[in-house]
């Protein structure tokens, strides 16, 4: 089994919240991954040997800061509500909507969905940004989401 149910995810408060509400059909495109999954994509795609971002260093990619172009606030626009997912973000990732998203918590903690279901929901994955980083399918492109109310925006190196 690669998913968990959303019911069954421990932090799915956050697609629940009362002032942030979800709709039913992106509900069920909000994947969050089983921990054998998340665990294969995590070494795969962000690190062979830390498990959290609190502890990226520079053996990750992910803790080079050269591998990121530059930071913006997220926090600001996120506590208006409805606000849209900040443009520059969408423009430096320049994804499709259907692109195939990972949002990275953790080694065990990941879920996957489409970037168009991110965009109309991102304000509740906001919830969990603790260096989460979100990485598309296929694609070079990434942004971190520090708790800070930043986000790092960068490239994943090929290879």
């Amino acid at each position: 089994m690669n998913y968990i149910s959303l019911d069954d995810y421990k932090k799915a408060w956050v697609f629940r919240h009362k002032d942030m509400p979800v709709s039913a059909e992106d509900a069920k495109r909000i994947k969050p991954m089983a921990k054998e999954r998340a665990a294969v994509l995590w070494s795969t795609m962000v690190s062979r040997v830390h498990d959290h971002p609190d502890f990226f260093d520079t053996s990750d990619w992910c803790g080079l800061e050269e591998n990121f172009s530059h930071d913006i606030n997220w926090q600001d626009v996120w506590e208006v509500s409805g606000a849209a997912l900040p443009e520059e973000i969408i423009t430096h990732l320049g994804w499709e909507a259907n692109t195939t998203v990972y949002f990275c918590m953790a080694r065990d903690n990941i879920i996957e969905t489409t970037f168009d279901v991110f965009k109309r929901n991102w304000q509740s994955f906001m919830f969990l940004a603790d260096g989460s980083l979100l990485i598309g399918k296929k694609r070079t492109t990434v942004a971190q989401f520090l708790e800070t109310g930043n986000a790092k925006l960068g490239e994943k190196p090929k290879g």
